[in-house]
């Protein structure tokens, strides 16, 4: 009997290494947000159509060089325009701090918004259909601005959660994937469960996955696991097609 993990592992490559073998764009670009410039950068397959789109938040380390190509290279030959967001630029932060996190979080989750409003006018999207994808802070960010946002059709949260100010009155958002380790030192494996729960009284569509012994961050199988529960959500909430068994 196959491995669970192993399953996944092999599911995860035969999906990436079947996939169309269209060429992928990258660009640099810039928007203005409260007349602010920000720096968004984009991986679009070059296939002529207008493809599901999903903004990709990092955390409170900021954006290191290269820390999204590969990620957002792979989820563009799956047919998404991936656009990663160098949100820190709005506020000129280079590290946040618990402080700078309460300081800036509404500026910074406007200036999500803005991008929604740049990445749906794109003629190479189809801005019916946009995803938020966030890690740790930038997964805080991403549940919030979808509670507010109703332009955001799917979420996908990597060891992140909702600010209690914004939980307390969560009636309905999009579907959720929440994704975590029960040994997170930085962001506890509660914040999971307690988003969970609140999604469930609101009614709203969730998956959730706790990883066991994972901390903040994935690593082999959990990783690979974790990418293709991605590409599976949003597939179903953003393609409309249902995870094969």
């Amino acid at each position: 009997m196959v491995h669970s993990g192993y399953a996944g592992v092999h599911r995860l490559i035969v999906n990436f290494f079947t996939a169309k073998s269209n060429r992928i764009r990258r660009s640099r670009s810039t928007i203005l947000t409260e007349n602010h410039p920000v720096t968004i950068e984009s991986f679009i397959p070059e296939d002529g159509s207008a493809h599901p789109a999903v903004i990709a938040l990092h955390g409170s380390g900021g954006i290191r060089e290269g820390w999204a190509e590969q990620p957002a290279s792979l989820l563009a030959s799956q047919g998404f325009a991936v656009f990663v967001l160098h949100y820190f630029e709005r506020t000129g932060t280079v590290w946040a701090s618990d402080g700078t996190i309460r300081q800036h979080f509404p500026v910074w989750m406007k200036t999500v918004s803005d991008a929604i409003t740049h990445v749906a006018a794109d003629p190479q999207v189809d801005g019916r259909r946009v995803a938020l994808l966030g890690f740790s802070l930038g997964g805080y960010l991403a549940v919030s601005v979808a509670t507010q946002d109703r332009r955001v059709k799917a979420v996908v949260e990597y060891f992140g959660g909702l600010p209690e100010e914004l939980s307390r009155d969560l009636v309905a958002m999009p579907p959720v994937l929440i994704l975590h380790g029960d040994r997170d030192s930085v962001v506890p494996v509660a914040e999971a469960h307690q988003l969970a729960s609140r999604l469930k009284t609101a009614g709203t569509e969730h998956d959730v996955k706790i990883y066991p012994h994972a901390g903040h961050g994935f690593g082999g199988l959990d990783l690979l696991d974790a990418g293709q529960r991605t590409l599976s959500f949003l597939r179903k909430h953003l393609n409309g097609q249902e995870p094969a068994t």
